[in-house]
């Protein structure tokens, strides 16, 4: 491949805006030999069912322009020559920080555009635009450490989901792209960020208390009991963020952050694998898009935000 194919330009129209890609041929997963056509081709294919869960939250760009191999950075605030018609957002991302103007990525043409820069994963906020103050979900971070197998990762997971059941909350699953999982729990946007995150440790210290062999809440990496998942639910707060559904990884296989039934956490409980990772590349930039297709997106019909006061009552009548 010579320099010159290198930089070629192609102009689309993409929803009714003209842009300009570049560098297509560009190698960005080296072992796989995935490319930025194909990243922009995938983002481009799950556009219909990704875009529903990026629409109005502030986004923070990952970009790997020289590939998975090389260091690659976060973005916040927009990039230089930004075209006119991206929707964007003037907000503090913490108490304590200036102003920054996020990109709000509306559509298929914006979800282009950030493609085109190697942004490889799109990181979203727990809250969206006009009510950034107010998070519309709570998620666990379920982190598997050094020697946990995919069963044990499962098991903790389930018994997420089954404590959950018991004060009337039905939550959402999704593989993190990594080697973990993400527990999501809906919320009606009238909390603020203090209540989500008390309820988010509430959840976390339940599960702990449930399966204490197996999960751990200290920080601290060098701390946790081998084989154990860390249960992560200080993630909640104004200007954090999480990695949307459907947004790429940057690891061998192009794996991708997939929302997925809970049937398939149950199949992982049954497996022998000794490690995570690899089941969580079954879901990747060359397979989702398909599935998508077939399946639709399992979250669309079971997102159903909750009231925090019944969940709480419960949970303190029945955990305590």
């Amino acid at each position: 491949m010579t320099a010159a194919s290198k930089s070629v330009k192609t102009q689309l129209t993409v929803g009714g805006h003209a842009l300009q890609v570049t560098n297509l041929d560009k190698v960005l997963w080296p072992r796989d030999g995935y490319t930025k056509g194909d990243l922009i081709a995938y983002y481009r294919a799950v556009a219909k069912w990704l875009l529903p869960h990026v629409r109005h939250r502030p986004l923070t760009l990952e970009r790997y322009p020289n590939g998975i191999d090389e260091a690659g950075w976060w973005e916040k605030h927009i990039p230089k020559g930004l075209p006119e018609w991206v929707a964007t957002v003037k907000t503090a991302a913490s108490t304590r920080d200036e102003k920054i103007e996020f990109i709000l990525c509306e559509d298929e043409a914006t979800l282009t555009y950030v493609a085109n820069l190697a942004t490889i994963v799109l990181h979203v906020w727990y809250s969206h635009q006009p009510t950034l103050d107010v998070p519309d979900f709570i998620l666990i971070d379920l982190d598997p450490g050094a020697g946990c197998t995919l069963a044990t990762l499962a098991r903790v997971a389930l018994a997420a989901r089954d404590e959950l059941a018991t004060v009337g909350v039905k939550p959402l699953v999704k593989t993190t792209g990594g080697s973990g999982l993400h527990v999501v729990i809906p919320l009606e946007p009238r909390y603020d960020w203090e209540q989500a995150k008390g309820f988010a440790e509430l959840v976390a210290r339940r599960i702990h208390a449930v399966a204490p062999d197996h999960t751990t809440l200290d920080r601290t990496i060098a701390r946790r009991p081998k084989g154990t998942v860390y249960i992560d639910y200080v993630q909640v707060g104004k200007g954090k963020t999480y990695v949307a559904p459907f947004s790429v990884r940057p690891r061998d296989g192009a794996p991708v952050s997939m929302p997925i039934p809970w049937t398939e956490v149950e199949a992982m409980r049954r497996k022998r694998a000794k490690e995570t990772a690899p089941e969580m590349t079954r879901w990747s930039i060359a397979n989702v898009p398909k599935l998508l297709a077939r399946n639709g997106d399992c979250w669309s019909k079971a997102w159903k935000p909750y009231r925090l006061e019944p969940v709480i009552a419960a949970a303190r009548s029945l955990w305590s």
